[in-house]
């Protein structure tokens, strides 16, 4: 672990972590903590109203038993949540970081609340890309039943990824995929940073109905939730 103090008022760096994406920093600001990715602010403790949102409007009309599949760990905010939902019997967690599945058993544990250790709860290391890929295959140990509700904050948005390669995942293959994990009843929600017409366009291409929701923030235009279901 490497740490460092900042100046007076600046985040302090808790960890570094060469990461699958690149450099990674866990930094602390007075109570808080954010997470840097190559530079890149992806996101801090000190909210979480959106992730929340985002997993219980995915869960909506879903009687249980409910599975889940968490498209990215964060800082926990989600998977938190999902474990309070009535009828979610199983959650899936997909985090290609070791680094950040590490920080939930110290700094951001909290945030989580100790979600990791929760017999409900499944954490897959692998990049989501692959995951989706080796499920609608069948390959083990990935061959589950489908999931009633595929949950993604892995990137700021369809328009602003993580990664380069993450824009697959919101191309028409990359839904087509997502879709083949969904049950009858399923739905895929995705978390956005800003509005992103063209991405829901292609949702209403491939799904019965999609439904947009804007989650105000102090500053700047609204986070959006894409509520995409294969059946009306």
């Amino acid at each position: 672990m490497t740490s460092a103090g900042g100046r007076a008022g600046e985040p302090a760096v808790v960890e570094r972590a060469a990461g699958a994406g690149g450099e990674l920093v866990l930094r602390r600001a007075g109570a808080d903590y954010e997470i840097i990715s190559n530079g890149v602010f992806l996101m801090d403790t000190r909210n979480g109203e959106s992730e929340r949102l985002l997993v219980r409007a995915a869960a909506e009309g879903l009687s249980g038993p409910v599975r889940l599949l968490i498209g990215g760990l964060g800082v926990g905010f989600s998977l938190a949540e999902a474990l309070t939902v009535p009828g979610v019997a199983h959650v899936t967690v997909v985090e290609r970081e070791p680094a950040v599945i590490a920080w939930h058993a110290t700094a951001l544990r909290p945030w989580s609340r100790g979600a990791l250790d929760d017999p409900r709860v499944t954490v897959e290391n692998a990049d989501l890309l692959d995951y989706v890929a080796r499920a609608r295959a069948g390959a083990a140990p990935f061959d589950a039943p489908p999931f009633d509700a595929l949950c993604l904050d892995i990137d700021n948005g369809p328009d602003w990824t993580v990664t380069p390669g993450n824009a697959r995942l919101y191309a028409p293959a990359g839904l087509d995929a997502l879709a083949a994990l969904l049950a009858p009843r399923g739905v895929l929600a995705v978390w956005s940073a800003n509005a992103a017409p063209a991405f829901e366009a292609l949702l209403r291409d491939r799904f019965a109905r999609v439904e947009v929701r804007e989650v105000p923030v102090p500053r700047g235009e609204p986070d959006v939730i894409y509520l995409a279901r294969t059946a009306r």
